[in-house]
């Protein structure tokens, strides 16, 4: 059985990458592991926000996240595909690679924002660094990939 890692950030290329990765995972006889990453919010200055006010939109953020992916991972398992989900904290690229191993991940199927060079350059992309450092094939669907599916935001 292949193991498919599926990072997924909500966007609006998620829909796609998660329809690619079920189309993969049943011709291949595999299993899907949806992963998202809650990132905590960067704080700068000394008059940063209370640590109460950082705390309840992190919450805030897991309970949306947590939402979604069961959602998500509901439509899987009806697509007749085995299914895990996991929401995990911090460095998204290091988090997912993390994530990657443990799970034995044969194929990471995510999505690309395409924000550009300039971009990539100054603040990084996580789909390259997960290419120049994952184990496994990293299959990336790009920004322009349209799910014929109706969104499923959160």
């Amino acid at each position: 059985m292949k193991t498919f890692l599926v990072p997924i950030d909500f966007s609006a290329v998620t829909d796609h990458v998660v329809d690619t990765a079920v189309s993969l995972a049943r011709s291949l006889d595999g299993k899907i592991v949806l992963v998202h990453i809650i990132q905590p919010p960067v704080v700068m200055g000394e008059d940063g926000l209370p640590i109460e006010v950082l705390q309840d939109a992190i919450l805030n953020m897991e309970q949306a996240a947590t939402k979604f992916l069961a959602r998500i991972g509901e439509r899987v398992a009806k697509e007749g595909v085995k299914v895990e989900t996991i929401l995990g904290h911090g460095a998204p690229a290091m988090n997912i690679l993390e994530e990657a191993e443990k799970a034995a991940a044969d194929f990471i199927v995510m999505g690309s924002h395409g924000h550009g060079k300039f971009y990539d350059l100054i603040l990084g992309g996580t789909a390259s660094r997960l290419v120049k450092r994952s184990k496994c094939a990293v299959i990336i669907i790009p920004p322009e990939a349209k799910s014929t599916r109706k969104p499923t935001s959160p």
